[in-house]
């Protein structure tokens, strides 16, 4: 069952802990849905959140200017009752690469520096670019001069990066690295790269540490208690194309591991990467999969750090577009945020929270939207036991929105 924002909820609760009852989902008061009035003009789009150790909300996105020009900015809410900020530019520039998929980022680091990231062509192929870093040690007002993450040097496709800041107040990364993909070779295949960041927001050296995965689907990186543990889409000799996992233990990166054995046979990348949220021992991780002509989004949960994984539970409403996000709560419970197609081409951005006993509470509609690419990822963020979730509404001109979810508890 589905709730629906604000004034739909209040109308539907008793009927819906009526029909609910005994048929494995959780009868609870929903959530309450509030829109926070995005700082991002129309015209902006590829979203993407962060949260900094004091609690404040980073939104992130990239603005079309003038001609072939789009820009990275961001804004920052110090209370969620309050206001944003003014936005604040981060890059500007005319070669940016820009796309529904693969979108910058921000990390606020508990140093005060804050760390971007965006893409860059770098050549006259079409997925010619480099992933692109910088740094500001005095609140955005100024950048240092971009660095490139990895260290091939070579004009192929770099990006789908997730950023990690460690317990130590080191930051990791991960991305697709396309160094094997550039002709003349006669096995093209991406990789999993990985690099750290230093203080001085120079990149060391790159490490593989998956030598063949799935070309252009997102990947995630959590901490748990054992230390980074990293989700993408991963790639056979089959063509299989099921979410695995890599975990660094003692210094030393696993060998890849299937979060499931979906089975998901597919000759060319879904571009539908998974996500990953942990909490000491306990992490969790939300997908999608089309495995036997069935699209699902699924989510499993692992009590060992990641070494094996639950059976998986069905998380949509039985016709996803995936896009998924997961943020698990300091409760333990996963909160899912995905895409649902309604109609020929419409879709909703929809949220479900998860026990660890398999137990589902309500979906409940945040916003509507599309099915198309211009509708992009939706993204979520946690403040507290509140979550912050940023979309791109393609309705007249695309524009990003942002709505706050309080707990119906």
């Amino acid at each position: 069952m589905v709730t629906r924002p604000i004034v739909q909820q209040l109308s539907i609760v008793c009927l819906a802990a009526f029909l609910l009852a005994g048929c494995g989902e959780r009868v609870a008061p929903p959530p309450v849905v509030e829109a926070l009035d995005a700082p991002a003009p129309p015209g902006s789009a590829e979203p993407n959140l962060a949260v900094s150790a004091a609690g404040e909300v980073f939104l992130s996105w990239l603005e079309r200017g003038p001609g072939e020009t789009h820009s990275l900015r961001y804004s920052r809410l110090s209370d969620l009752d309050g206001a944003w900020s003014s936005p604040v530019p981060i890059v500007a520039r005319d070669d940016l690469f820009v796309n529904w998929a693969d979108f910058p980022s921000l990390l606020p680091t508990r140093s005060g520096r804050l760390l971007a990231h965006w893409l860059q062509t770098s050549g006259d192929a079409p997925y010619a670019y480099d992933v692109r870093i910088a740094q500001s040690v005095d609140d955005g007002r100024t950048w240092s001069e971009s660095k490139i993450l990895h260290d091939d040097g070579l004009q192929g496709e770099h990006g789908f990066v997730s950023f990690l800041e460690t317990p130590s107040g080191d930051v990791e990364a991960i991305w697709l690295d396309g160094r094997n993909t550039i002709a003349p070779n006669p096995t093209p295949e991406m990789q999993l790269g990985f690099t750290t960041v230093s203080g001085d927001g120079v990149p060391g050296p790159t490490q593989l540490i998956d030598t063949r995965i799935c070309d252009c689907c997102q990947t995630s990186i959590a901490w748990a208690s054992t230390g980074p543990v990293a989700v993408y889409r991963d790639r056979s000799p089959e063509e299989i194309r099921d979410i695995s996992i890599v975990r660094r233990v003692d210094g030393v990166w696993t060998e890849p591991a299937r979060v499931h054995a979906d089975n998901w046979m597919i000759e060319g990348c879904p571009v539908n990467g998974p996500s990953i949220s942990a909490r000491d021992d306990l992490v969790v991780v939300a997908w999608f999969t089309g495995a036997n002509d069935q699209e699902r989004v699924n989510l499993a949960f692992s009590g060992n750090s990641g070494q094996t994984f639950s059976p998986p539970i069905q998380i949509d409403d039985g016709n996803p577009v995936g896009r998924v996000g997961v943020n698990m709560s300091a409760s333990g419970e996963a909160r899912v945020v995905w895409l649902e197609r309604v109609g020929a081409e419409g879709a909703e951005v929809r949220l479900r929270t998860v026990g660890q006993d398999g137990v589902r509470s309500q979906a409940t509609v945040i916003a509507t939207t599309s099915a198309a690419r211009t509708a992009g990822f939706p993204r979520m963020a946690a403040v507290g036991d509140d979550l912050v979730i940023a979309w791109t509404d393609p309705s007249e001109t695309n524009r990003v929105r942002v709505a706050r979810v309080r707990s119906g508890r």
